[in-house]
C-alpha cells in the first residue's frame, strides 16, 4: 500500500530519451526565476524531440512510444512556437518541423475503413500507430482531440504569416486542414456533438455536454467556414453547466482541472463574456481560477487523509497513477486506478491519492503564486 501521494505526470518528461534518470531531474537549488525557465526548457525539449519522425506525431506518453496523440501534436505545434520565441530554435527550423507535421496530415490515409486509416470527414483517430500513423487498434474517430489538433493548427497558421515558401505553404495546408472538418456530420443530428465515431459502431452515444475541455471544439465548430453547426449551439452547451459552490468558491464546476486550462492555451478568456458568464458577473478565466483554488482547497482539507498532500502539494487531473486496483485505505475502499481522470467537483470525486504536476503546471495563470511554489515542491 501506497504510504503518501503517488506523483505522476504522464505528459511532461522533460528529456532526451538518452538521458539517465539523475539528469531527469529540474535542480531545485536554481532561483525561483531560474528553476521555472529551466522548466519551460525541458518542456519545449519533450514537445521537440519526442515525436514520430515517419509521420511528425507526438506521443501519448513517454518512454512508452506505442502511439502517437493528435491531441499531443496540437499542443506540439504551438511549443515550436514558443521555442522560437524564447530562442530555443530558429523560426525556419520551427516552419520546416511544422510543415512536416501538416504534409503528413494533409496526405494520411482517410476513408470509412476500419483499419490502415488516420483520418475521415477531415476527424482524425485519437490515438495512431508508431510508424505508419493509423489508427491504433479500435480507437475511436475523436472529435475533442481533432479540435485541440486544429486549435494547434490554427494557431501556427496565424504564426508564420511571412511572404516566403515554407509559411506560405504552412497557411494554405493549414486553411485546408480547418476547412474539411465535418463538423456538422459529428453532431449525428442531436443538439450536442458526439464525442467520437467508430467505423463498427458508429457514433459514439456520449456527448459533449457540461463544462469541460470541449469549449475550443464548440468555437472552432461554429466557426467553421465550411460545415458550421448550428448557431444556437454555444446556448445549449451553457444551459448544461453546473453552477456550484465547491470548497468555498462558486464556479461551473468540472472535476479534473485539464477541463479549466486546455481551452485556455488557446484563447484568452479574459474579459469575454457569453450571457451565462455576464449573468455570473465573471468571465472564463476566473471561473479556471475559482476551479483551481477549490481543487487545492480540496486537497488541503484531504478527506481522505493521503500522506503528504498539503498546501504546496496538490493538483488532481488526469493521469496515470499505482494501478493497485481496490485496496482498504483508512475507512474507505478505494481503487487506486492506473490512467484515471482524477478530479474534484460538486458533481465529482476521483481522488486515489495520486498528485499530477502537471495539475499545478497548467494552473499558473490563473494562480501563479500558488502554482509556483507547488510546482517546485512536486
Amino acid at each position: 500500500m501506497m504510504a503518501g501521494i503517488f506523483l505522476v505526470d504522464s505528459s511532461c518528461d522533460f528529456t532526451k530519451p538518452s538521458e539517465s534518470s539523475n539528469e531527469q531531474k529540474p535542480d531545485l537549488s536554481l532561483t525561483k526565476e531560474a528553476f521555472l525557465s529551466d522548466l519551460k526548457l525541458r518542456t519545449f525539449n519533450y514537445f521537440w524531440q519526442v515525436v514520430d519522425s515517419a509521420s511528425w506525431q507526438s506521443d501519448d506518453r513517454y518512454p512508452t512510444m506505442h502511439f502517437t496523440s493528435i491531441a499531443a501534436t496540437g499542443f506540439a505545434l504551438p511549443a515550436y512556437i514558443i521555442g522560437v520565441e524564447n530562442g530555443y530554435i530558429d523560426r525556419s527550423l520551427a516552419a520546416e518541423r511544422v510543415l512536416n507535421t501538416l504534409n503528413w496530415l494533409i496526405n494520411a490515409p482517410q476513408g470509412a475503413e476500419k483499419a490502415g486509416i488516420s483520418s475521415y470527414q477531415g476527424f482524425y483517430y485519437h490515438f495512431l500507430n508508431y510508424g505508419t500513423g493509423t489508427r491504433f487498434k479500435d480507437v475511436e474517430l475523436s472529435s475533442i482531440d481533432t479540435g485541440l489538433l486544429m486549435a494547434g493548427i490554427l494557431t501556427v497558421m496565424s504564426y508564420f504569416d511571412e511572404n516566403e515558401p515554407t509559411e506560405q505553404e504552412i497557411r494554405k495546408l493549414s486553411d485546408e486542414l480547418y476547412r474539411r472538418v465535418n463538423w456538422n456530420w459529428m453532431m449525428d443530428e442531436k443538439p450536442t456533438m458526439s464525442m467520437g465515431w467508430k467505423p463498427e459502431s458508429g457514433f459514439i452515444q456520449a456527448q459533449w455536454k457540461g463544462y469541460n475541455e470541449a469549449m475550443i471544439l464548440l468555437i472552432m465548430a461554429m466557426g467553421s467556414p465550411t460545415y458550421p453547426i448550428s448557431e444556437n449551439s454555444w446556448d445549449i452547451w451553457t444551459s448544461t453547466y453546473l453552477w456550484e459552490d465547491f470548497e468555498g468558491y462558486e464556479h461551473v464546476n468540472f472535476g479534473p482541472l485539464f477541463g479549466h486550462q486546455y481551452s485556455h492555451a488557446f484563447i484568452d478568456f479574459r474579459g469575454i463574456q457569453d450571457d451565462y458568464m455576464r449573468d455570473k458577473n465573471i468571465d472564463y478565466f476566473e471561473n479556471s481560477r475559482r476551479a483551481t483554488l477549490s481543487n487545492r482547497a480540496y486537497c488541503i482539507r484531504n478527506p481522505l487523509e493521503f500522506n503528504g498532500y498539503s498546501e504546496n502539494i496538490w493538483g488532481l487531473t488526469a493521469s496515470d497513477g499505482p494501478g493497485l486496483g481496490w485496496k482498504n485505505w483508512n475507512a474507505d475502499s478505494i481503487d487506486f486506478k492506473s490512467y484515471n481522470a482524477r478530479g474534484v467537483a460538486a458533481d465529482y470525486r476521483q481522488d486515489d491519492g495520486t498528485i499530477a504536476p502537471t495539475a499545478a503546471g497548467g494552473s499558473i495563470p490563473f494562480a501563479p503564486r500558488n502554482n509556483r511554489r507547488t510546482i517546485r515542491n512536486v
